[in-house]
């Protein structure tokens, strides 16, 4: 009988946390120092599969580089950051940051894939681990070394909040760049057609002035 006690009481469940005495019987500094252990027992109990494994590693796009894989959450999902060159200034490659990375899949797994597009937040959240800052240094300073192998790499941190992204200026396109010539498409659509050209289709149209009306 004593044998069969001692074996039934091995078998007990690891994972069950003894109950806390009342706060009133216990001395405050202890108590505090109880909390996160109890935390940390309850955190061991979940299952590995239901955790997140927090992979970082290179998952290009098109070439070497210019992707970083991060899980995040549990069964291999997470985000795939996508790496891109700014080389605006002359002898200067630093990147640029697209906080609107893909969702990655399957990235505890030998083949992951990424689809649509994960909420900005969780690019931010995940630049507070220092481990993903390296990553990306690594790849960025990698692909401008492919991309512009003459220029100096300078190293520009991810944004962490929304309030530090800048999304970088585009220059404005002009009118010409804007509009099509109605006649060069006129032309285009007689010529497909196959129908015969008149003189107003082989008209070129005049070049606005400088200053004039």
């Amino acid at each position: 009988m004593g044998g069969a006690g001692k074996d039934h009481r091995r078998e007990r469940d690891v994972c069950a946390v003894p109950p806390l005495r009342p706060l009133a019987r216990r001395p405050l500094g202890r108590t505090l120092l109880g909390v996160p252990l109890v935390a940390l027992l309850l955190a061991g109990c979940v299952p590995a599969d239901q955790r997140p494994s927090g992979k970082v590693y290179p998952l290009p796009r098109h070439q070497p580089h210019d992707g970083l894989a991060v899980v995040t959450r549990a069964g291999g999902k997470g985000l795939h950051i996508w790496i891109e060159t700014d080389t605006s200034r002359p002898g200067v490659c630093r990147p640029r940051w697209l906080p609107d990375a893909a969702r990655l899949r399957g990235g505890n797994g030998p083949t992951p894939t990424s689809f649509g597009l994960a909420p900005r937040q969780e690019f931010f959240l995940a630049q507070e681990r220092g481990r993903v800052r390296l990553a990306l240094r690594r790849q960025a300073e990698g692909l401008c070394r492919q991309r512009a192998p003459g220029n100096v790499f300078v190293w520009q941190p991810p944004p962490r909040t929304a309030a530090q992204h800048r999304p970088p200026v585009l220059p404005l396109l002009e009118e010409p760049e804007l509009l099509s010539d109605p006649r060069a498409i006129r032309r285009a659509e007689k010529t497909l057609l196959g129908l015969p050209l008149t003189p107003d289709d082989l008209e070129e149209p005049e070049e606005s002035q400088p200053g004039g009306s």
